[in-house]
């Protein structure tokens, strides 16, 4: 059977802020942050994951000519330097092609106006033209998102060619209806103000109210809509236990490892047989 042609979106800041393919404080010791994007290369050739899928492009959102982009990225640039840490193992190739190969920036370069500017809307646009452009350029008929710091719009409405075909990969609950659900990005941290029996109420000024202690958090593998991780959830893992001493990054490793990895593995196979 031919494989489904996967492309994989992110955004190169949110995998910073993991410190993705550095070695992390762990317990007092070190451990390797892998990304989501490393996992699935190495699933795609080692496991039954690479006879469903084979991964065409990998797109990345970030403006190199945004000021704040480029504070976030610092440690690591837009594009890989020998003199320069990197998201991966530089040398990583999946399906006999290098990973660095099958990078491409499309940026939002929308996000350089204020929220409120007439033009913003115009901008976020063109963007999601330019994404739309490029995926028909790479026949794309399954599109991933890991991290992507931009809330998709027109690619995901009903009638669009991608409506449907665009999942995301959550490291958190969203089902709405559960005691575990946390949506957002501040999902790990506000998995480590639930072990403590806090709940945060506002993220600008962090005031928090008392909620019952919940010491598990897990991730969703979900369809994107217009939403912050709204969509239909395909499949969720909840598997990683919180220590109450974790750090962000601690339970961050955890969850990857634990959650986060399954469910996009399972996810992806379970679309492959559907």
């Amino acid at each position: 059977m031919p494989k489904t042609k996967l492309v994989y979106i992110w955004s190169l800041r949110n995998a910073a802020a993991d410190k993705a393919g550095q070695h992390i404080a762990y317990k007092g010791g070190t451990r390797y942050m892998k990304s989501p994007l490393e996992y699935l290369a190495e699933a795609l050739d080692e496991t039954a994951l690479g006879d469903a899928y084979s991964l065409e492009g990998v797109i990345h959102d970030d403006d190199e000519g945004s000021p704040l982009d480029r504070e976030k990225l610092k440690d690591y640039g837009f594009a890989y330097r020998p003199d320069r840490q990197w998201f991966y193992p530089p040398e990583l190739c999946v399906q006999g092609r290098r990973l660095n190969d099958l990078l491409c920036p499309i940026p939002s370069t929308y996000r350089r106006l204020p929220l409120n500017a007439p033009e913003r809307p115009a901008g976020k646009s063109d963007f999601e033209a330019r994404l739309l452009d490029r995926l028909f350029e790479l026949e794309a008929e399954l599109v991933v998102l890991d991290g992507l710091l931009v809330i998709l719009d027109e690619l995901v409405r009903p009638g669009s060619p991608f409506h449907r075909r665009i999942v995301n990969i959550h490291p958190g609950i969203t089902r709405i209806d559960s005691p575990y659900e946390r949506r957002g990005a501040y999902a790990t941290l506000d998995a480590l103000h639930g072990v403590h029996g806090r709940k945060v109420i506002n993220w600008d000024t962090m005031e928090t109210r008392a909620v019952p202690v919940v010491n598990m958090t897990g991730a969703s593998f979900h369809y994107v809509d217009n939403g912050i991780d709204s969509g239909e959830v395909i499949l969720d893992v909840l598997n990683t236990g919180i220590d109450p001493q974790d750090s962000i990054l601690e339970l961050r490793w955890n969850n990857f490892n634990n959650s986060l990895f399954p469910a996009l593995h399972q996810g992806l196979a379970h679309l492959a047989k559907a």
